[in-house]
């Protein structure tokens, strides 16, 4: 079973938030305890007033050294960045952090972003969706630009790198036009890892599709398990190989968090594991770290052994980056 944490860093009203030594004090813990991934918002809930201590992405680099282990994955909007930007920052997260990055993009448009940037009547859902898949595709297009050995560094032969090992994306689409390729070196675990949420049910034949993880919401053992066979079910009719894409069932976490809900949530629901959201509160984290991580490990659902180096391999994928 995968063990995910999100961990939302915007304080909300009444909250004091977190500051980075807190925040990497538990993410090391969470290390250490086995779980395999954390997902990192700067983003609140839609309505609710808030700040971050930190944008997502800068966050992630920092964590990415102190930490060895662990997946590192940040939320990044697709209204407030461009593809080709976006795919850079996370190619060069993963190099940072030696293949253990992951982009988090969600399909719920949120009108506060849309209005900080030059679109204040925001989108159309419909339109939404399309640029958001436009982009989701161009990132992935960048990512793939460069085979694992087209940066020849040949100094004395006058040859940076293969012509016929670097490929040029040439998109022009509805929403973006990009050329490509990127200035950036090949991810060490071919492409980072896209995560995806927030999917409607006009975004599922898309999602498995594309996505590495999927993450769906917590419902009854038997509307969880439907939900975990309709998206493989989708993922065969695409093309795709049953272990292609992880589902994880995610659990809203709090100080009221009880480890015996555990038992619950472990039982077999269809997913291939949890993902835990806690908000940006101390008393949620201590909780998390003192009552219910003792015992997942108990349960030996979290385990410290992870095979191999990257994000891809402690998640059984197989490595990204074909063109």
């Amino acid at each position: 079973m995968h063990l995910a944490i999100s961990l939302d860093i915007a304080a909300t009203d009444g909250q004091a938030g977190l500051d980075f030594r807190r925040i990497a004090g538990f993410v090391r813990k969470m290390e250490a305890a086995g779980i395999d991934l954390v997902v990192v918002s700067d983003a609140a809930p839609s309505g609710a007033r808030s700040t971050s201590p930190f944008e997502a992405t800068t966050l992630l680099a920092a964590l990415a050294t102190v930490t060895d282990k662990i997946g590192l994955v940040a939320s990044a909007s697709t209204l407030a960045h461009q593809p080709y930007n976006l795919a850079r920052r996370f190619a060069s997260l993963d190099i940072i952090s030696h293949g253990r990055a992951g982009w988090s993009a969600t399909m719920v448009q949120d009108p506060r972003q849309a209005a900080n940037f030059s679109r204040p009547e925001g989108f159309s859902d419909d339109d939404f969706r399309r640029r958001a898949e436009e982009f989701i595709g161009i990132v992935q297009g960048l990512w793939r630009g460069w085979d694992a050995d087209a940066l020849l560094f040949d100094k004395a032969g006058g040859r940076f790198h293969d012509p016929q090992k670097m490929h040029l994306l040439d998109h022009k689409g509805e929403f973006f036009s990009v050329r490509g390729p990127l200035n950036v070196a090949r991810s060490p675990q071919g492409t980072p890892v896209l995560v995806m949420s927030g999917l409607s049910e006009a975004d599922l034949d898309f999602a498995v599709r594309v996505a590495d993880v999927v993450l769906i919401a917590e419902g009854s053992p038997e509307a969880t398990k439907a939900a975990c066979d309709d998206l493989r079910g989708r993922a065969l009719a695409a093309g795709r190989e049953p272990d292609a894409m992880k589902v994880l069932m995610t659990v809203a976490a709090g100080t009221e968090l009880k480890a015996d809900r555990v038992a619950t949530w472990s039982g077999p629901n269809g997913c291939d594991g949890l993902n835990f959201t806690l908000p940006a509160d101390p008393p949620a984290l201590e909780a998390f770290a003192d009552r219910v991580l003792p015992e997942l490990q108990r349960r030996g659902l979290a385990q410290s052994a992870r095979a191999g180096a990257t994000l891809r391999q402690h998640l059984g994928l197989e490595a990204g980056g074909k063109p």
